[in-house]
This record gives C-alpha cells, structure tokens and sequence, in this order.
C-alpha cells in the first residue's frame, strides 16, 4: 500500500505532464533552420523538410510526389496561407500521408526558387509567392500555382454565366495524389517535358544567336519602354482601363533611363524624371519614416503593398541621389536622404550590417502600422497639425485604404519647418502601435547593393556619413562573409547548412567595393573586388558559352545549373558583372584586355534576351550605354 501510496504522486505529475506535452505544440524539422521564414512554419503539424538531399532520399525511396513550397518572412500572402492551410491538422495529415513537403526560403535559396518559379511561369504563365510546386521524386515539376484559399470556392463567372467553383489548396493536392496513384506516369511525363523547357531557357543553348548591333537593340528596348510607359502617372506595366494593376517600380527600368538620359536622350529623361516625381508623391513612399514599400496596388502609386524590402530602397536610393543633380531638383535629394536615413535607422545592426525586410503586417493586418484613422488625427493632432495634415497628405474627406484608414500621400506643401513637425507627430503615433516583424537576416548580395548605394549616393549628396556606412558594412561582409579560401557566404550572420553564395552575392559586394573605392579613393576595397572576381571567375564562369552560371561549380542538387540573364526585383548578377568587369578594366590597366574580353563574352551570351527581349534585361541593356 505505501508503494502506491507513493506512485500516486508520481502519477498525478506524469498525467500533468502529459497534458500539458498533448497541449504543446508539436515542433517540425523547422526548428533547427535559422531562417526567421522556416522558423515561423516550425510548429506547423506539416512535416516540413528543409530543402536539402534528406528530403529528396526520402521521397525516391517511397515513391512519393515532393511539394515544395516558397516564400519570404515579410511575404503577406505566405503568412496567409501558412495560417488557413499550413496550420489545418485536416489539410497537414493529407499532405504527410502522400508527399514529402518541403519549405524553402526563397532569400536564402534562390537558386530553388530560380528553377522552380521559372517552371511554374512556363507552364501558367504567372508566378508569386507563395510558390507551390508538385514535383516528381526526382525533383522534376508537373504542377505548380501560387496562393489558394483551403477549401473550393464558388465565384461569379463573367458574362452573367451564373456561379463556378474554384478548387481549394486540399481539393488540389487530393487531386494530384490520385492521378500520382492511378496514372503516375502521366505527371512523371509532363515534369520530364518541364524540365526540358528549363534546360533549354537556362543552360547553354544548342545555337546562340550572334549580338545584334547595339543601336538596334536599343531601338528595340526604347519602342517596347514607350508601349509599356504610363505617361500621366509615371512607371511601366499598366492598364488604361484598370487602375488596380500593382505597379512595381522596377529599378532596372530607372537605370536603363538613367543611362539613356546622360547619353542625350530627352524622352528616356522625361519618363525617369515623371515616374520619380510620381513615386515620391505616393503613398509607396513612406511620407513619414522614409524609405519604399514593396510596390503600389494601383495605378497612381497611391497604396502600397506595406513590406519593405531592402534590395528596392538600396537601389532606388543612388537613382534619387544622381537625378538630383542630373535635374536640378534639390527634391529628389531630399527623398534620396529619407531612404538612407530610414535604412540607418531601422534596418541596420550594431555592426554596420543591413538587414532583410520589414513584414506588410503587424498584428495580423496588412499596412496596420502604417495607416492612420479619422479618431486618431482627431485625438493625437493640434488643429493647425491637422489642417496641414489635409494639405500635405490628403488625410481628410473619404478614406482611401480599407473604406476607413488613410495612407499619407504628399500634395505639396509651403510649411517646411511645420511640415517636418507634423511628420515627427504622426512618426510618434505610429510608434505606439506594434512594430511589423523584422527580418534581421543579412544576405550577402543586398547588402552589396546597398553599400553601392550609400557610396554613391553619399559622392552625390556630399554625405560622407553615407560613405562611412557603406565601409562599416563592407568591413562586416569581408569579416563575416568571406571564408579563407575566399569563398562567400550566403548568409554570413547565420550558421545555415548551406553557406555557399550565388553569383549575385558575388556579383554585388564586388559592385560594392568598387563604388567604395570610387567614392574613397582606397586601394584596399579595389584590392578586395579583384580577388573575389578571381572567386566568381574559377567558381562560376562558363568558359565556353560566356557569363555566369547562377550557382558555383561545387555546390548544386538541382535539376538544371542555370544562367539568368533576366532580371527580377533585383538586376541580373551577369548584367551587374559585366558592370564590374569593365569598371576593373578602367581600374586596373594591366588587366583591361582580359576583363574587357570577359564583359564582351558575358553580353554576347546574353545575345538571345537582349536582341528580342531587352525589356526582360534591362539592367544588361544599360550596359550597351555605359558611359566612357
């Protein structure tokens, strides 16, 4: 008796223990990522592999479909879909059953998202994130789309055809699991035929095309910008009839522009300085903390999509900074310092490093840190705040986001000092609510992009605290970065299973350095680009079709080793490499021949985009402009 007497207890700690284990949630493979992404799916009741060869074992030893699925932490529509689907016990328990499923963070695999996203685009026509992709064991596509709702839904068919229903994310993929069951080869067939397609678009082709004269390749891109060029409200990709298209303000376009404009041309400088003028106004600028939201849900650049990335802001800054000059325009200045002064402030860590991104949401809502009510203007302003509130930003009269908040535009206002006032107050009301989620992972090649940004932009504005950041961060990458045999990191801050950098990382940081040495005058960071261009010469160049390959001789387990020439929200790594290529052969005068021959091998490989497609290498296209 007193043996159980003294189980009881023990049993009344175990059942409590027990509960509270069955209460817990349960933690996924996830939990020993380091990215902020994976980790916020780490609970998930999916089984989530990380991309990598256990998960592409596992699946060819049972013969199950993989479904890959990728995006970014600050991604609203992955937050989204990782709540209604990725969190529903239903939806999970079918997934584990007949796929291996995997998570992949698009920032710190690019080269995954590269392949996968192209093959989503070849067989919809469209791509996003999330990007969900059905693959074969072998890890070749059949199927892949963006967001889903959970479930089917029904929507009203156009031409009064009465109501239809869309399949949900589960309606899909039981789909995809019975036909993978009763007619395996039919999708084992169509991720052959895909991955075909992939390997014609990115490798080498069979018989690349020869370089068309230069002018008619510009004749070419300039004809396509004037088509795709919105000339009341600035920017590219819009639609008359439809005011809610997103626009995007595609930096690659702007430099093309810029280019354009030095060498003569009034148009390319009325459309630059027009789609400047247009965004800075607009509520995708941040009129009160400063820097870009991720893009504009309309036409007039009046809502943004709130994230905040910091490869757009790094690239649009040095674009502001030279138009102020090229313009005359001491506004555009201004915006210039407002995209520094707001990476400094809320995007850099201790150690000069740049991070990620800046969520959309914050407390579940998309853009709730950045709008404003009628109630709190009322309550938080003075009177005269206020009526400069509806003068500069437009914060009076109908909502204009939601039916009920407002999103600060800028109208024009005389008040500067009181200007400035209002800002600091309505910075301050903004400051009380829950900040969005900071991404603090550092990714080599943005952190590239916006040390060339700074660097340039502080040559340009007189600003040689610019200057000094972009060294602090340089400083960080050559410490964290680089390995010692000269390699880099992807992701230097983390301790990621798969450290190796992309070309971009490469091609970036060296644009970096050189716009470092321009802006200073050391010897040291000229000497740091021509090592690591050593690097990106032994590891990634294609010494018999020219340019780069996206990933390094020694690191790959995809389906395709790929060059991209097309640029994305970032420019190409080969167009930013043919930059830097001729950059070092003004640099470094022993040495022109050699790298001029590697910038003229790069551009012609890029023959078959640019003599068609310039539009979709703009960034490459600038470099045909590229002033002596």
């Amino acid at each position: 008796m007193k043996i159980f007497a003294c189980l009881i207890p023990f049993l009344a700690i175990f059942a409590a223990a027990s509960a509270l284990a069955q209460e817990a949630p349960t933690k996924n493979r996830l939990r020993l990522e380091t990215s902020a992404y994976l980790q916020m799916h780490a609970e998930n009741p999916v089984d989530w592999y990380p991309w990598g060869e256990e998960a592409l074992a596992k699946a060819k030893m049972e013969n199950k479909p993989i479904f890959v699925s990728i995006g970014y932490a600050s991604c609203h529509w992955c937050h989204v879909m990782e709540k209604e689907s990725f969190s529903d016990p239903k939806i999970a328990e079918f997934l584990n059953e007949h796929f291996v499923c995997v998570k992949v963070d698009r920032e710190e695999r690019p080269d995954v998202d590269a392949v996968y996203m192209l093959a989503v685009q070849v067989m919809s026509r469209s791509g996003g994130w999330p990007l969900n992709v059905f693959l074969t064991p072998e890890g070749k596509p059949f199927f892949g789309t963006t967001y889903l709702p959970p479930e089917d839904r029904e929507v009203e068919l156009p031409d009064n055809q009465g109501v239809g229903l869309v399949p949900g994310f589960l309606t899909l993929a039981k789909r995809i699991a019975q036909v993978w069951e009763t007619q395996p080869q039919q999708l084992t067939d169509a991720g052959d035929a895909i991955t075909r397609a992939l390997k014609q678009v990115m490798g080498r082709p069979l018989l690349p095309p020869d370089l068309a004269e230069h002018d008619s390749i510009l004749r070419t891109f300039d004809e396509q910008l004037e088509d795709e060029f919105d000339p009341r409200f600035g920017g590219f990709d819009f639609d008359e009839g439809n005011a809610d298209i997103p626009k995007f303000p595609q930096p690659s376009y702007l430099k093309y522009l810029e280019r354009r404009q030095a060498a003569g041309d009034a148009a390319a400088g009325n459309m630059l300085k027009l789609t400047l003028e247009k965004m800075a106004a607009g509520g995708i600028h941040d009129q009160i903390a400063g820097g870009f939201h991720r893009y504009s849900t309309d036409r007039h650049w009046k809502i943004p999509h709130f994230e905040k990335m910091l490869y757009d802001n790094a690239q649009l800054l040095p674009i502001y900074a030279t138009a102020s000059k090229t313009f005359s325009e001491p506004k555009f200045a201004d915006v210039a310092r407002d995209i520094a002064d707001f990476i400094l402030a809320d995007m850099t860590g201790p150690d000069g490093q740049f991070y990620s991104a800046l969520d959309a949401d914050s407390d579940g809502e998309e853009g709730a840190y950045y709008r404003f009510t009628s109630e709190e203007l009322q309550n938080e302003l003075t009177v005269d705040q206020l009526r400069l509130a509806e003068q500069a930003f437009g914060m009076t009269g109908d909502p204009n986001f939601d039916e009920k908040y407002y999103v600060p535009q800028f109208h024009g206002a005389a008040e500067t000092d009181k200007l400035d006032q209002l800002k600091t107050a309505l910075l301050i009301l903004r400051k009380k609510r829950n900040p969005p989620f900071l991404d603090k992972k550092v990714i080599t090649s943005w952190n590239g992009l916006m040390i060339t940004g700074l660097a340039r932009a502080g040559e340009s504005l007189n600003e040689p605290r610019y200057i000094e950041a972009a060294a602090k961060a340089a400083d960080h990458l050559l410490r964290t970065a680089c390995s010692e045999e000269g390699r880099l990191r992807r992701t230097p801050d983390t301790k990621s299973e798969h450290p190796g950098a992309y070309v971009d990382d490469y091609a970036m940081f060296i644009e970096g350095l050189l716009a470092l040495h321009e802006a200073t005058d050391e010897q040291r960071w000229l000497d740091e680009a021509v090592k690591l261009q050593a690097t990106q010469q032994a590891h990634f160049a294609d010494e018999t079709g020219g340019g780069y390959f996206f990933t390094p001789d020694d690191n790959s387990n995809l389906i395709v080793r790929g060059k991209l020439f097309s640029d994305s929200a970032l420019p190409s790594g080969n167009a930013v490499s043919v930059s830097n290529l001729k950059t070092l052969a003004k640099l470094v005068p022993e040495e022109a021949k050699k790298y001029n021959s590697l910038a003229e091998k790069t551009l012609e490989a890029s023959a078959q985009l640019l003599n068609t497609q310039p539009n979709s290498t703009a960034r490459m296209a600038a470099e045909l402009i590229r002033p002596e």
